[in-house]
């Protein structure tokens, strides 16, 4: 091989290697942007915005509940969450992997729930892990997400 062809060689690879990475990037970006609009809907205390920020078959697993399975089963479960408080969450990726067309959060949180009816806040702090997916039309969604308490007694 000559000094051109090695050149030329070398050159092709930097610029595959680097469409690659930058199509990486360019995914990573767009999970933690499914991330904000996640955090956002739920800071919002909007049911529909919260819906249309997880997949149809979204897997919650809520501390103290029964695993919720599907928009059907999640919707209420919400909309009952955010009728009883106005939340306000923090949420802190501690790690972020993106492989293909899923994607794992492992976060902590700290949520500070405030009664509609009235009363004190409350606060509470744990971790959870978000899965996300894209979907067929290109955007990313959380697909599960499960969570827990610091709270708990163990």
């Amino acid at each position: 091989m000559t000094i051109k062809s090695t050149i030329f060689a070398a050159a092709v690879a930097a610029v595959a290697l680097s469409q690659v990475a930058g199509a990486t990037s360019r995914q990573e970006e767009a999970v933690h942007q499914a991330h904000e609009r996640y955090l956002a809907a739920i800071n919002a205390n909007d049911t529909d915005a919260f819906l249309a920020t997880v997949t149809d078959d979204i897997v919650f697993i809520a501390p103290n509940s029964p695993v919720m399975v599907g928009k059907t089963q999640v919707g209420p479960w919400v909309r009952g969450y955010f009728d009883a408080v106005e939340t306000s969450w923090q949420k802190t990726s501690v790690e972020f992997v993106v492989s293909g067309d899923w994607a794992f959060e492992r976060y902590t949180y700290q949520a500070v729930d405030t009664p509609r009816a009235g009363g004190a806040a409350s606060v509470d702090t744990g971790n959870g892990i978000n899965i996300y997916r894209v979907g067929q039309d290109g955007v990313w969604r959380v697909a599960r997400d499960v969570w827990a308490t610091d709270g708990g007694q163990w």
